[in-house]
């Protein structure tokens, strides 16, 4: 299924970032990650892009989803869909 490029800044032990995952997966979504626990000077870029210093921060195209909780409540609410088949406006 084609859709929006998903970004996920993730770290490999955080329970949230498995969540995060494994919605994505179950969306049958691919995404990209940015382990900032491997490659800590992207930290800082998450920061800038997010505003926020915890793990996941997921974007969909150029639209910052926020953590996992907000992703999830994005898929639960039905529009996370809609989301990811955005045309970026």
């Amino acid at each position: 299924m084609d859709h929006q490029p998903v970004v996920m800044y993730c770290t490999s032990v955080c329970p949230f970032c498995v969540a995060a995952r494994h919605l994505l997966q179950a969306k049958g979504v691919s995404w990209t990650e940015v382990p900032i626990d491997q490659q800590s000077e992207k930290r800082a870029e998450m920061m800038q892009r997010s505003g926020r210093h915890t793990v996941p921060q997921v974007f969909i195209g150029d639209r910052h989803v926020g953590g996992f909780d907000e992703l999830n409540q994005l898929e639960q609410r039905g529009e996370l869909d809609r989301w990811l088949a955005a045309s970026g406006e």
